[in-house]
């Protein structure tokens, strides 16, 4: 009789794993991130409560490490893995395609809610909107400091620009807008964002002091 070969680990593992994503993300969608508790997401997902915390040590890492994935997958789904934001020598073009890619994800229904959720949690939460910002935010916000510095060397933006402060001129407003539902979100939004940002509002440029 031949025996069959033992479970195989790593899947099962991954199996979990995925289904811990999907419970912390559902769950602080529908309650919140106060009512969400590592309780509720291993009975989501079908796991013991010390599966969660053997890889995990709070419900704080698990949203943010299944909001990391989520991100990762909507880049793939978008052909932009590992994500990126793309250098074709066409600054306004790259800012664009990057940022439409943004809307995107920030219309999708397994990103809004409980980005929403962790979004205001973090208002009020100080410890967990700084791990929010310093794990999520911050690394995504590199990258486009990195593209406008690449365009700063290349001629396309004028020295002496902070690349750090230039960046909130497209980004911030997207992100307030979607916040505070000021208006609408999309292409068209975000494409004018950059050609403002880019290319200013003025009717002339100022007189030389």
């Amino acid at each position: 009789m031949v025996s069959k070969p033992p479970p195989d680990a790593t899947r099962r593992s991954e199996k979990s794993r995925r289904a811990i994503y999907a419970a912390a993300l559902s769950l602080v969608g529908e309650v919140g991130y106060p009512r969400t508790t590592v309780e509720g997401i291993a009975a989501r997902a079908g796991v013991g409560k010390q599966t969660i915390y053997r890889w995990w040590p709070s419900k704080a890492d698990v949203l943010l490490e299944a909001f990391l994935d989520l991100s990762r997958q909507a880049a793939q789904e978008a052909g932009q893995e590992p994500y990126a934001i793309p250098d074709t020598g066409d600054l306004a073009a790259d800012l664009k395609a990057v940022l439409r890619l943004t809307v995107d994800q920030l219309l999708d229904p397994r990103f809004e809610a409980p980005s929403r959720a962790l979004a205001a949690e973090g208002l009020v939460n100080e410890p967990l909107g700084r791990e929010f910002v310093t794990k999520l935010l911050e690394p995504q916000l590199q990258l486009y400091v990195d593209r406008l510095r690449a365009a700063q060397e290349a001629g396309e933006v004028r020295a002496g620009v902070d690349c750090r402060i230039a960046l909130e001129l497209f980004v911030s407003p997207l992100a307030q807008r979607w916040l505070q539902h000021t208006g609408p979100i999309s292409y068209d939004y975000t494409d004018t964002l950059v050609e403002y940002a880019l290319h200013g509002i003025a009717s002339q440029p100022p007189r030389s002091a």
